[in-house]
């Protein structure tokens, strides 16, 4: 297993995994100086999205909390962060683009529109849920021409398929938008300050 990031806030006894390959959620993490190490979870989401069938806000945590039990149980002697995000918009939810093709029609349909993103994270320790919260963010995208479209999808090339709704906020992703409100880090995908307030309860981070 990787070594962990150099500890500094982080007072658990045991190490803290993140049940995630996301780049931006590891940002996150060292920002908020907690140390950790990514493992990704192996689990079919798509699977356990058909089987759910509840709400965005409660499959955004069943999800998280999957990802986070399978790691748990291959590492049961740690703390295991898991981590998921939903978009839905007029109560479809959406997925990544698999195709460029994908990517355009997604912003076709979210142009003009308010999408909500609702960021889930769980904390697991020895196999038993210790935490688990949920946060909404609502983004309006701007009406926006076919030819600025292709142009963003030219400018960001193969980054459009690696997030929901094919754009990254934090970049080139906001020349889409006209509003958004909501906590910054939910809209990245793990809402941190609720993270922070809950590792603080459990005696887990220094307060």
């Amino acid at each position: 297993m990787p070594k962990p990031d150099r500890p500094t806030f982080w007072r658990g006894d045991r190490p803290l995994l993140l049940a995630s390959k996301s780049a931006v959620r590891q940002d996150l993490l060292r920002a908020a100086r907690l140390a950790f190490t990514a493992v990704p979870a192996q689990v079919d989401e798509r699977a356990l999205e058909r089987e759910h069938g509840g709400s965005p806000e409660s499959l955004a945590r069943h999800l998280a909390r999957a990802k986070a039990l399978a790691v748990s149980a291959h590492h049961p002697k740690h703390y295991v962060l898991g981590c998921d995000q939903i978009l839905c918009l007029d109560g479809t939810i959406f997925h990544k683009p698999e195709t460029m093709q994908d990517a355009a029609a997604q912003l076709q349909q979210f142009a003009g529109k308010t999408h909500r993103l609702i960021s889930a994270f769980s904390l697991v320790a020895r196999g038993d849920v210790i935490a688990e919260e949920s946060s909404e963010a609502r983004l309006s995208m701007r009406k926006m021409s076919g030819d600025f479209i292709a142009a963003y999808l030219d400018a960001i090339g193969d980054a459009a398929l690696q997030c929901v709704g094919a754009y990254q906020i934090e970049g080139t992703g906001m020349h889409l938008f006209e509003t958004v409100e909501g906590d910054h880090s939910t809209i990245l995908g793990l809402p941190l300050l609720k993270l922070l307030a809950a590792l603080r309860r459990l005696d887990l981070m220094i307060g």
